[in-house]
């Protein structure tokens, strides 16, 4: 499958199938999706009650069906901003990125390790290697588990008074991920 926001094409003889809508939780899905080997998608989600505060949420395929959207601990639901999950494909993991305290700039990258209890840890902000006093965002893995991804840019304003974001991508050895990792 081709996933493209709120939409995913499927493999079919001739190519690729038409867009198809990805299901009807996802309607106040904004700013990034990811989908465990488990088939369990991980998005961040807009908080009706204020501007800045989003949340992420997840929600699992159970016996053929999808779960209502379950919203994470605060342990990764912290900050304003809080955007562009992405799961490992085992689900051991979770990276994301957010405006908290204690960030070295605006916006931060995070991970979160899963516990043996199936609880998620305290997030750990992705240090100087990866953040700066800029807004650095988006964070992924390549599927072969090789290099880490993420976007690095500031918010522009323009004339007219309105912003836009003016940035680029960034990648690093994977292995930023695993020295992180508690050790067992």
């Amino acid at each position: 499958m081709i996933y493209g926001g709120k939409e995913y094409r499927e493999r079919i003889d001739t190519g690729w199938s038409e867009p198809k809508y990805q299901e009807e939780f996802l309607k106040d899905q904004a700013h990034g999706i990811s989908l465990s080997s488990k088939g369990t998608y991980y998005f961040g989600f807009n908080e009706k009650e204020g501007r800045g505060y989003g949340s992420i949420r997840y929600s699992r395929l159970i016996d053929g069906k999808r779960e209502n959207p379950v919203k994470m601990s605060k342990e990764i639901n912290t900050g304003r901003w809080i955007a562009h999950p992405y799961i490992a494909p085992d689900e051991s993991y979770l990276m994301w990125d957010a405006e908290r305290k204690g960030g070295r700039g605006d916006n931060d990258c995070y991970i979160s390790f899963r516990q043996k209890d199936d609880s998620w840890g305290a997030a750990i902000n992705l240090g100087d290697i990866i953040n700066t006093s800029s807004n650095e965002s988006s964070p992924r893995v390549t599927h072969d588990g090789k290099y880490f991804f993420f976007s690095r840019g500031d918010w522009e304003i323009k004339e007219d008074g309105s912003t836009n974001w003016v940035g680029k991508t960034y990648w690093v050895d994977a292995q930023v991920i695993e020295n992180l990792r508690p050790k067992k």
